[in-house]
């Protein structure tokens, strides 16, 4: 299995987050994930239980890659953390913002 890749934090982009987060799917993982900040979340926890394993794990990757989630293998299982304090950082107020909208 190839490693994960996760960009540092200098390198996560607007642009990547806003296409990540476009997806209702993405977004409903995401926010799963990022409801969880006591434990790192399985990623079959994470996605519906129809949800294909092929589209699950491409919604992860585009998640990991934009920047929002840092994953890793454990045993059988992948387990995903939702990396809310890099993207504060690097744009102040832009998850609180976008969960709103997408609220609405």
């Amino acid at each position: 299995m190839r490693p994960f890749v996760h960009p540092k934090r200098d390198d996560v982009t607007l642009a990547g987050v806003l296409h990540a987060l476009a997806d209702p799917a993405r977004m409903g993982v995401f926010r799963t994930i990022a409801a969880q900040t006591d434990a790192p979340v399985s990623c079959k926890a994470a996605t519906p239980y129809d949800m294909p394993r092929s589209t699950r794990t491409h919604h992860l990757r585009v998640l990991r890659e934009a920047g929002l989630i840092c994953s890793e293998k454990k045993g059988a299982e992948v387990l995903s953390t939702a990396r809310l304090e890099d993207i504060e950082i690097r744009f102040p107020g832009l998850l609180a913002a976008i969960m709103r909208a997408a609220n609405r």
